[in-house]
């Protein structure tokens, strides 16, 4: 992974999230190419050694991997105007585009380029994003290669294409709704008595706590719920109001309703 050069183009919020966590991960910036308008935006990266400019031809010119941080309106005139400079051969491509499909890449460039489609989520920018990639590539070393950059900012996983849209929904959407949650909780505790500040630590901590409980045993939520539910106590009568308020039913017709516009 030391060895490749890795050219980031558009690099903005996400963008920058990316190239911290594989700093972080050891690789050496003098192999890292970050591309923006406004280069004066890089200047953290150009001080930690990372090459940044304006110039996309060259940069991808000399990269062995491409990822294009561009919104879904540009990317395939980006990559149009790129493409003599772009070789199928040796180059990956991955775009963070959503909603442009891998068979719209591969008709802008051509079927011989590897190509894979990531999204990650906000969460990049301390490490712990969700990414789902979906990809045309069958070489089990650049796919674990593409992995492998993903997992600097969190976790990863490979997907298939048809669900990108769904993955949208629940690992990026998903940042929102679970915030708006917290909030909620937060203006709970708040009516029950603590201050603002008191109340979002411990709602937080709780829901970092309960994620672990899951990624780390693996049990569904209902057996963890088991374990904190007692007969006639406090925790199922506030489920319960929660559930005849359609608690549940909102959450999941919320998700639905965003992957319909999304679709």
């Amino acid at each position: 992974m030391n060895t490749r050069r890795i050219a980031i183009i558009g690099c903005g919020n996400l963008g920058s999230s990316i190239i911290e966590g594989l700093l972080e991960k050891g690789i050496d910036p003098k192999f890292i190419t970050a591309t923006r308008r406004d280069i004066s935006k890089l200047k953290q990266l150009q001080d930690k050694g990372v090459n940044c400019t304006t110039d996309n031809r060259s940069a991808v010119a000399n990269a062995d991997v491409l990822i294009f941080a561009l919104k879904p309106y540009t990317i395939l005139e980006v990559l149009s105007s790129l493409k003599p400079q772009l070789d199928p051969e040796k180059q990956i491509i991955v775009s963070l585009a959503s909603g442009v499909n891998i068979s719209e890449l591969e008709h802008t460039l051509s079927p011989n380029h590897q190509i894979f489609r990531a999204m990650p989520n906000t969460a990049a920018a301390v490490g712990e994003s969700m990414t789902c990639i979906a990809t045309n590539s069958t070489d089990e070393q650049k796919i674990k290669y593409v992995r492998n950059c993903f997992d600097s900012i969190g976790e990863s996983i490979i997907i298939d294409e048809s669900l990108m849209d769904a993955a949208t929904v629940i690992g990026a959407c998903g940042v929102a709704f679970v915030l708006r949650f917290m909030r909620s909780m937060t203006q709970g505790g708040i009516q029950i008595g603590f201050d603002a500040k008191t109340a979002g630590q411990i709602v937080a901590q709780t829901m970092k706590g309960a994620a672990q409980l899951i990624t780390s045993n693996g049990n569904h939520p209902e057996l963890e719920i088991d374990k904190v539910t007692t007969p006639k106590g406090c925790t199922i009568s506030g489920l319960n109001e929660m559930e005849h308020n359609g608690f549940s039913s909102a959450l999941i017709k919320g998700i639905t309703t965003s992957f319909e516009e999304i679709s």
